[in-house]
């Protein structure tokens, strides 16, 4: 494999609405292939900008000159970052070594399918009364599952109204890691089950796992954990504190420990869905790769936001709740607007300077 021979990273922000953020890496191989990555670091600048020093620092410099043949042979660099930092320059290499040998990213990683069914999550801040209009409107729009926020005293109430008016819908309720083994509590958790969700996602915070495994012999929906290694995913799966595991390359380090945790998971017997990561197309093309693995068995929630800036070519959106995976071209198979990306970057790195 030709040496990696340039690093850049990007601060970006979206120009408009919320402004979600993302850090963007691209490298630079010797034979004048490039390979792209991002990684979302979320509202805490703490995070960010501990994600941005690992790659000017540490991993941005120890790229350089590395002697590789396979995106696996990177591990040992991607340990002198965080997570975030990690995943953002695995996915690159990924994207690289699949350009530079005209494959696609989707079958380097042992990719199946040609389509991915999508789901939606529904905005966290939707009323009650809101929620039927909304989920209709996703429903419209082809998807299969909706994903619902919900928190301590602010969950039954939006699973009842939603399956009130949809039956028979594929309905995640993600509690954001929000949810203790108090009483009242746990008799929250076991009323959403009552509604016959697919899955009750992320309840308790993700080190829990004895608290998921209680919980998931106390309800028939599939339990969820937020799962952040290999090691916790044994852990889950010997424990019995789930059934599904929401697949995240960003919470892993990157495709290489995603795709070792599918694996691990399929083995099992657990059902997986993808989820995208970020908002500027990178993420969410690694995602559909990552679900085109055989044993993504549910909607996966991997595409843009519609109607938003575009900043990957073809935009990474679902026709009919279906997003094709990219088998023509290499890579993750989108063109990367890298104009368009260093207009509204906010800080920018570049390796050699």
């Amino acid at each position: 494999m030709p040496q990696i021979v340039g690093c850049d990273a990007f601060r970006v922000r979206m120009p408009h609405g919320r402004r979600p953020e993302s850090i963007l890496v691209r490298l630079a191989g010797g034979d004048g292939s490039v390979g792209w990555g991002e990684v979302a670091p979320g509202a805490d600048p703490a995070v960010a900008g501990g994600a941005w020093a690992d790659l000017e620092e540490r991993l941005g410099p120890a790229l350089l000159g590395l002697d590789w043949d396979r995106p696996e042979d990177v591990s040992a660099a991607a340990e002198l970052g965080g997570r975030g930092a990690a995943a953002a320059v695995d996915v690159a290499c990924w994207d690289l070594w699949c350009r530079g040998r005209g494959l696609p990213l989707a079958h380097a990683l042992g990719g199946t399918r040609t389509s991915i069914v999508t789901g939606a999550r529904i905005p966290a801040d939707a009323a009650p009364d809101a929620l039927p209009a909304l989920v209709n409107r996703t429903v419209g729009a082809g998807h299969t599952r909706v994903t619902l926020d919900v928190r301590p005293g602010r969950d039954v109430e939006l699973l009842r109204a939603v399956r009130a008016a949809f039956p028979a819908l594929a309905v995640v309720a993600d509690g954001g890691c929000a949810y203790t083994e108090d009483a009242a509590h746990l008799a929250a958790l076991e009323a959403l089950d009552a509604y016959g969700p697919l899955a009750i996602a992320h309840p308790f915070p993700a080190d829990d796992l004895a608290a998921h495994a209680r919980l998931q012999r106390r309800v028939d929906a599939a339990v969820a954990p937020a799962v952040g290694d290999l090691e916790g995913l044994d852990a889950a799966i010997t424990l019995g504190a789930g059934r599904v595991l929401d697949l995240r390359y960003d919470r892993l380090g990157g495709l290489t420990a995603a795709r070792a945790a599918h694996d691990r998971a399929y083995a099992a017997g657990w059902d997986v869905w993808c989820t995208g990561v970020g908002v500027f197309g990178i993420g969410q093309a690694a995602a559909v790769a990552l679900a085109a693995l055989p044993g993504c068995t549910l909607p996966s929630g991997v595409t843009d936001p519609a109607g938003g800036p575009v900043f990957v070519t073809p935009p990474v959106r679902s026709a009919g709740g279906v997003v094709g995976v990219p088998l023509t071209q290499p890579g993750l198979g989108h063109a990367i607007d890298e104009e368009r990306i260093g207009k509204l970057a906010t800080r920018r790195m570049r390796l050699p300077a």
